[in-house]
Formats: structure tokens, C-alpha cells, sequence
């Protein structure tokens, strides 16, 4: 689980590293917010045999405009919680595309 002394995001060398919280067997793929300081995300896929995995790295790979292959569970590969590293663009980049997908509550 994440904790408030958990960023949500971290620039590395090339990238960032996300918090993510995830649930899967949602009816749609989504971002619906920031949940625990981290961003929650809904998946279609169920959490057997690596499918929610895969499907997370799909759906960020896509969010981010970048190569699968740039998106690694960094840890959680069992767990709703998860680190997920992408690379392949500029941090700030990144980050503003990152902005951009977390709803805005007024």
C-alpha cells in the first residue's frame, strides 16, 4: 500500500516513476483520480495469470505515447499496488502528459 510518504511521481534518469492503484474487472479502462497518493486506475482485464499486468502496461504505453516496452512493473507485479516505471521521453514531458490525465474535481 501507499503511503503519504510515497510520491506519486519521480523523474529518473529518462523517465518517471508512477504510484499506481489498480483495480481490475472494471467495466472500462480509465484514470478516475488520485487515491492514497497514488493514481488510480480501472482495468477490463482480471488479476489472473499476469493479464492485469499486461493490460496496465498496454494502457499506460498508450496514455504516455510511448513503446510498451518503455512501461516496467517495477514492483506490485501481485499487488493492486504497483511502481511502474516509463521511459523513452523527457521527465517533464511526462509529467505534463500525467497532468493532464488526472480529473479535475471543482
Amino acid at each position: 500500500m501507499s503511503t503519504p510518504d510515497t510520491p506519486l511521481c519521480t523523474d529518473t534518469d529518462g523517465g518517471i516513476i508512477l504510484t499506481l492503484h489498480i483495480q481490475p474487472r472494471a467495466s472500462k479502462n480509465e484514470v478516475c483520480g488520485i487515491q492514497d497518493n497514488a493514481l488510480k486506475i480501472r482495468l477490463t482485464s482480471p488479476p489472473v495469470d499476469g493479464a492485469a499486468n499486461k493490460r496496465c502496461r498496454e494502457f499506460l504505453a498508450e496514455l504516455f505515447d510511448v513503446p510498451r516496452s518503455k512501461v516496467v512493473i517495477l514492483s506490485g507485479e501481485t499487488s493492486r499496488h504497483k511502481r511502474v516505471r516509463i521511459c523513452g521521453k523527457d521527465p517533464g514531458e511526462l509529467r505534463r502528459a500525467l497532468e493532464g490525465l488526472i480529473p479535475q474535481h471543482r
